[in-house]
């Protein structure tokens, strides 16, 4: 019986930690309008987090980034790569950079599940000093 216990906690303890994990799908939304736009699908390689487009919400699904800088210019948007090299450091993923695609603009990035509420990811972009947050919803 005491074995079941320690097992049944176990399980409890694992399923909570993994609830708090960022890696999963996020759902983006537009800044202005506050509209669903996309499905973020968060993965870690290498020690580090990456993110890319796994769904457009609003737009034709073989849209193109105009803006976008380097080779990411003229790709599809979709399956592309917007979120590189976050670490892990101080409860939060940072040190590394976000795309925006409609700008063609990399931010510096940091990001942390909202607190009293795992299912919200904040999402914070930097340019110098100044900064834009956005609030992604978990994909359930």
């Amino acid at each position: 019986m005491k074995k079941y216990l320690v097992t049944a906690i176990a399980m409890l303890i694992l399923g909570a930690a993994c609830a708090q994990s960022v890696q999963d799908t996020w759902q983006t939304k537009d800044d202005e309008t506050g509209e669903a736009k996309s499905h973020v699908e968060l993965y870690e390689a290498g020690g580090k987090l990456y993110g890319k487009v796994t769904k457009l919400l609003r737009e034709r699904p073989d849209r193109l980034c105009e803006k976008c800088p380097g080779d990411r210019k003229n790709k599809p948007v979709l399956q592309m790569v917007i979120m590189v090299n976050m670490v892990s450091k101080n409860g939060m993923w940072q040190g590394g950079d976000i795309l925006d695609p409609e700008k063609g603009k990399w931010y510096r990035c940091k990001i942390w599940l909202q607190e009293g509420n795992p299912d919200v990811l904040v999402v914070r972009g930097y340019l110098g000093p100044f900064y834009r947050t956005q609030y992604w919803s978990r994909v359930k």
